[in-house]
């Protein structure tokens, strides 16, 4: 049998240099392995940050997809598809409630939930949005405006006002912000790029209280947290917590763009007022529906809380092995590692790609581990093997003292 040269690396140069890329570009994957154009191989514990829930080139994601394409790839919006209302059907099953609308990724599903908020607390003269310290809700003006880092802020300044943020976990702070101007509260279950921080059930109870109490709404983004990530079909369910919105994108599609906002019915938009030309297309689609079907299917949920308990406990050891005082944090298979002081999150990152693992940062200096939810547990044995030796060649590194 004949193996094909892998193809050449990618030329970079003409792109805006918006990622600061880790030196490996990727040319094939299976399952938990991903290729480089060197031929090397590695298990990815970063999973394009949560955007593969059921690996790479799962065979039945690979032939939904291709027979999509090879029958109906794209239609306006003003016309129907199939795969797009079994997929609306499907998750609002899956949650309970609400009306579903499509757009192409996570900052566009957020798009609408503001402006659900909007639209829902403008006659009321409601127009504020409080989020969290440290939360990421995407990078369009009010997505941005939104996301609780100010130093993201400073270089597209002035954005839409409006937007407050208080501490995460602190129900007191909450308490203050929510009032009568308030139309929103726009929380994380856990904190994706503020550091991979859980918010505590006792505080989501707290802030779905004051929502209901004060007359304010409840949105949950769930973009990294949602379909199946935290051993739920939901972050929110895990907490016994409704939203009146909730939004997803990243893993839904097993890696192809689409974002989803769930609102409650009497939310929803009507004719005209928002749109997408590809939002929804009957690709990803068709993809979200084997997506689903795989999760449910192999009982990845399931395993997604067992493999993530192995993970934290495993961390927990390969931390202490290395001489970091600090402990994992997350829920299922959204995991972080802190490692400072003693260590920075990409020198660790440098040394499990060594190794042969990819995982990314989050929050300054945490090591975020979001491998697909079929990961096994020879798999993460073998990765808490290797962050230990990572972890203790990194923080050796970094407390050299030059002479």
């Amino acid at each position: 049998m004949t193996v094909e040269a892998p193809p050449p690396a990618v030329e970079v140069d003409a792109l805006m240099p918006t990622y600061r890329r880790y030196p490996v570009t990727l040319v094939r994957g299976e399952g938990l392995r991903v290729t480089d154009d060197a031929g090397r191989s590695y298990l990815d514990f970063a999973g394009g940050i949560a955007c593969v829930p059921i690996g790479h080139a799962h065979p039945r994601w690979v032939a939904a997809v291709r027979d999509q394409v090879g029958t109906l790839t794209h239609v306006s919006n003003l016309f129907a598809t199939v795969p797009q209302q079994r997929l609306a059907a499907r998750l609002t099953g899956l949650a309970g409630f609400g009306r579903v609308f499509f757009g192409n990724s996570g900052a566009e599903a957020n798009e609408a939930a503001l402006k659900i908020a909007r639209r829902w607390g403008r006659p009321q003269r409601r127009l504020k949005v409080v989020a969290l310290q440290g939360s990421f809700h995407g990078r369009t003006f009010a997505t941005l405006a939104a996301t609780g880092h100010p130093e993201k802020h400073v270089p597209f300044a002035p954005l839409p006002e409006g937007f407050a943020h208080v501490p995460p976990n602190d129900a007191g702070a909450l308490a203050a912000a929510v009032d009568e101007q308030t139309a929103a509260v726009f929380l994380e279950p856990i904190l994706g790029e503020g550091g991979v921080v859980p918010l505590s059930q006792e505080y989501l109870l707290h802030a779905r209280r004051m929502c209901d109490e004060r007359g304010a709404l409840l949105m949950m983004d769930e973009i990294q947290t949602g379909v199946g990530r935290c051993g739920t079909w939901f972050g929110f369910q895990g907490a016994n917590v409704t939203p009146d919105v909730f939004t997803l994108a990243k893993g839904l599609a097993g890696g192809l763009p689409v974002g989803a906002a769930i609102a409650r019915e009497d939310l929803a938009f009507g004719p005209g007022e928002h749109g997408s030309t590809f939002g929804g297309g009957p690709v990803p689609c068709a993809g979200a529906l084997a997506v689903l079907d795989v999760i449910e299917d192999e009982g990845l949920l399931a395993n997604a809380t067992a493999m993530g308990e192995r993970l934290r406990t495993g961390l927990a050891w390969a931390l202490t092995e290395a001489g970091l005082d600090a402990a994992p944090r997350g829920r299922g298979l959204l995991v972080g590692a802190p490692v400072a002081p003693a260590a920075t999150a990409a020198a660790v990152i440098m040394a499990l790609l060594r190794r042969g693992f990819l995982t990314t940062e989050a929050g300054g200096n945490v090591v975020r581990c979001t491998p697909p939810l079929t990961v096994d547990a020879p798999a993460v044995d073998a990765f808490v093997q290797a962050f230990a030796d990572a972890a203790r060649e990194a923080a050796a590194d970094t407390t050299e003292v030059p002479s």
